[in-house]
């Protein structure tokens, strides 16, 4: 991940103005440590930080056309580049940098070719001719980006709120899936799913599709010419994105560049189920395994760090993103610049454990397409900044675009919770990667149950966060929340503590506030999916602990039907591997 910062239309050309672009860039320097570029064409400038992945020797940005009428800055990576060079060859290409054809897609469709990226990113691009740009942002927002605007008339975009919120009069998020166009003169959605719309879908379910999809989406993200690893915790989604990346890697041009040993990343609280879970998979699969160990005051002492590079006040977003940005220091130690991450299979399959109590398909399908909405709010926001803060990059493969377009299609009947049939949650990925013939992981493994990765480092991360915010936000405090902070009224002396620190580094700034989503929530559920249950309300804790009961009295609910069925014949025809 690198880091981009554009200025466009600020009626100020002078080295003052320039001087003060360098200082702001240099506030995401973190994000790209390898080299700082500036373009600046009368009152417009773009900054880049880049964190050198592909072609480091030549691809420093910002990038051009030909003539360099047109310059663009990108954050992320385009994971077809080759096939769109291919259909420019037209074109002139001056670096090996997989971003470089965002400039000559440009020349050739205009503004119409966002769709034809496949990869994670956003970008700034200034068309000289005209004074005209264009910023647009992946389909789901794994790569974060701000828009801002000044007193003076101008546009501002950057990967990160804290270079563009002391001169911005107005800032906001900047929404996945959409561009800005200047021309156009405002923000239109370019990524338009059929599961957008939230209509229920009837593809009967395939676990060979389903598999391949998830295969090609994590060989494509071995494309790299710097060292990488996976994050593995030992849960389904990252002993899976480990098991098929090992699988594929042997025949991966990374592999002639750094060999075959897949090198993996676990941390954890001493102890940790994730430590343990982890290190079985690492032996299973034979990859070289590295843990890492905290303690419950090194997580505390780095959190008001870790408030100022994820920039939230989400309590649930917090207790994770510490562990992995602990992880990610000890990962860039190493020379490791790029990790593949399992963020995203639970939103895309119902994988929280509060979806046993969906009422029916329709509503679960419903709040799956809500929470992979929200994902750049939640889990992409975590996994890209706990790592960029330390200059590494993290890609997630569940959530490449023809995957999701694949999971999202099944009829959401496949994906419910159904104990008497055999179906625990994500059953129709466990499924899928369930191959007797040569199995990608053990079966416990494959079957294990949800953790959420802030439980899973240790259950008493958790405890010890909540002590520590006990200790210095009093009853009084707490009582008063709601006049201090009108906006999003933090309900627990957690949730206080954390906003404390957020308003230090945003201090009386409304626009950085409504960064941040609130509303009642049930182990990650959205607050529509709170209604599934009455008990609910009286328990709104963001950790999956909080939903272990209902996991297993979901679970009594669902033996007790079947029970109830006893004598009847019920026939299911499980698909076992296409067949």
């Amino acid at each position: 991940m690198c880091g981009i910062l554009a200025v466009l239309g600020c009626i100020d050309n002078s080295q003052a103005k320039r001087s003060r672009i360098i200082e702001l860039s240099r506030r995401l320097r973190h994000r790209g440590p390898d080299w700082s570029g500036l373009h600046c064409y009368e009152d417009c400038y773009l900054a880049h930080e880049r964190l050198a992945i592909i072609d480091p020797t030549s691809g420093d940005q910002p990038l051009y056309n030909e003539d360099k009428t047109v310059a663009v800055t990108v954050n992320g990576e385009i994971y077809n580049h080759k096939i769109l060079r291919e259909k420019l060859k037209s074109h002139q290409f001056r670096t090996g940098s997989d971003c470089e054809v965002i400039a000559h897609l440009y020349e050739e469709h205009g503004e119409e070719f966002i769709d034809m990226l496949d990869g994670m990113f956003a970008f700034v691009l200034l068309d000289t001719r005209d004074k005209s740009f264009i910023a647009a942002r992946d389909a789901i927002g794994i790569t974060p980006l701000y828009i801002g605007w000044g007193l003076d008339g101008s546009v501002w975009f950057a990967s990160e709120m804290k270079a563009l919120s002391d001169d911005c009069e107005q800032f906001m998020s900047f929404p996945p899936g959409h561009i800005y166009s200047s021309k156009q003169g405002g923000l239109r959605r370019w990524y338009n799913p059929p599961w957008y719309n939230e209509q229920v879908p009837s593809t009967p379910y395939d676990p060979l599709v389903l598999r391949n999809a998830f295969e090609k989406a994590v060989i494509k993200r071995l494309m790299t010419d710097v060292p990488f690893g996976v994050l593995l915790s030992g849960g389904l989604d990252s002993s899976l994105v480990a098991a098929v990346a090992l699988r594929h890697l042997e025949k991966s041009e990374a592999a002639r560049q750094w060999g075959s040993q897949l090198h993996t990343f676990c941390i954890g609280l001493q102890g940790s189920p994730d430590l343990k879970a982890g290190r079985e998979v690492a032996d299973y699969l034979g990859t070289r395994h590295h843990e890492f160990q905290f303690t419950v005051q090194d997580g505390i002492d780095a959190i008001e760090e870790v408030i100022y590079h994820i920039e939230t006040y989400d309590v649930t977003t917090i207790r994770a993103s510490t562990p992995m940005f602990l992880m990610s220091r000890k990962i860039k130690s190493l020379g490791v610049k790029m990790v593949l991450s399992g963020e995203g299979s639970d939103e895309i399959l119902g994988g929280y454990l509060y979806f046993h109590k969906a009422p029916n398909k329709k509503e679960f399908h419903e709040e799956t397409c809500r929470k992979i909405k929200a994902l750049h709010q939640f889990d992409c926001l975590r996994a890209n900044k706990s790592t960029s803060a330390w200059g590494v990059e993290a890609r997630v493969p569940f959530l490449d675009k023809e995957f999701l377009n694949v999971a999202m299609s099944i009829d959401p009947e496949w994906k419910l919770i159904k104990p008497d049939l055999g179906r625990i949650e994500k059953w129709v990925l466990r499924n899928a990667f369930d191959d007797e013939e040569r199995p990608y992981l053990p079966k416990h493994i494959l079957y294990r149950q949800k953790e959420q990765f802030s439980d899973g480092v240790g259950y008493s991360w958790i405890d010890g966060l909540k002590d520590h915010a006990n200790k210095h936000v009093s009853d009084t405090m707490l009582s008063n929340a709601s006049f201090v902070f009108p906006d999003n009224t933090p309900l627990t002396k957690e949730a206080y503590y954390y906003r404390t620190i957020f308003e230090k580094f945003f201090p009386k700034q409304s626009a950085a506030r409504a960064t941040v989503p609130g509303g009642p929530s049930i182990a990650c559920s959205t607050a529509k999916a709170v209604e599934w249950d009455a008990t609910w309300s009286k328990n709104l804790d963001p950790s999956g602990r909080a939903a272990l009961g209902v996991h297993v009295a979901a679970y009594e609910e669902d033996k007790a039907a079947a029970a109830a069925k006893a004598g009847s014949d019920l026939v299911d025809p499980l698909p076992k591997n296409g067949t």
